[in-house]
């Protein structure tokens, strides 16, 4: 079993992650371990490479950056617990659907240990429950390694979701750890869902480091 790098970002600008993102992944080689981002961004809209303008109906005040991602558009503040995952899938011997499916059932099985039924939709990537979206992924893979991963609604405030089509479903609604009455602190649900994908990408947890 290998192990995996994680980095505790707390709160980070945008942008800047994800150029760090982008220099990792290019200059990692063979050897490179693998490495997980937990953070929390301000309030910020990404916007996938096939985004369409029409599914941003009003940023207000809140930044649009255009990404690498695939899919639509979505929304990222604090009390979203964000975790990008760079990993080796060529290494893995995983392809992109098999990644897909991991981090979705990370957070399923997270929330089935609360008592909490979850689910994913093969026409909309994600995990659901009672058909309203807690947690959004989106990826990219270069040179057969991924980044980017999920964002996991804690306890946030939803509105900005409504100026948005949330990855380009009209209507779609949006809940969180909170409405669902889950209690666990921040830190508590960071490291339970780290725990259930590591479970999922069959490694283990190594070094643990403060910022970058």
């Amino acid at each position: 079993m290998s192990s995996v790098l994680v980095r505790q970002l707390g709160l980070q600008e945008y942008e800047p992650v994800w150029r760090k993102m982008q220099e990792f992944t290019a200059q990692r080689d063979a050897d490179t371990e693998d490495e997980i981002w937990l953070l929390q961004h301000p309030p910020v809209f990404t916007q996938g490479m096939n985004g369409k303008p029409e599914h941003i109906l009003n940023t207000s005040n809140i930044p649009v950056v255009e990404i690498d991602r695939g899919g639509q558009v979505t929304y990222h503040g604090p009390g979203q617990l964000v975790v990008y995952c760079l990993i080796d899938l060529k290494r893995k011997k995983f392809g992109i659907r098999q990644m897909v499916s991991a981090l979705e059932q990370a957070v399923i099985d997270f929330l089935a240990d609360k008592n909490i039924t979850a689910l994913a939709r093969k026409d909309a990537p994600g995990v659901y429950v009672e058909n309203a979206k807690i947690a959004a992924l989106g990826l990219r893979v270069k040179r057969g390694c991924s980044y980017h991963g999920l964002s996991l609604n804690v306890d946030m405030d939803l509105s900005a979701f409504a100026q948005i089509n949330p990855c380009g479903y009209e209507g779609m609604a949006v809940t969180q750890l909170k409405n669902l009455g889950l209690q666990d602190s921040f830190a508590e649900v960071e490291q339970q869902i780290l725990g259930k994908l590591c479970q999922h990408f069959d490694i283990e947890t190594g070094t643990r480091q403060i910022g970058f």
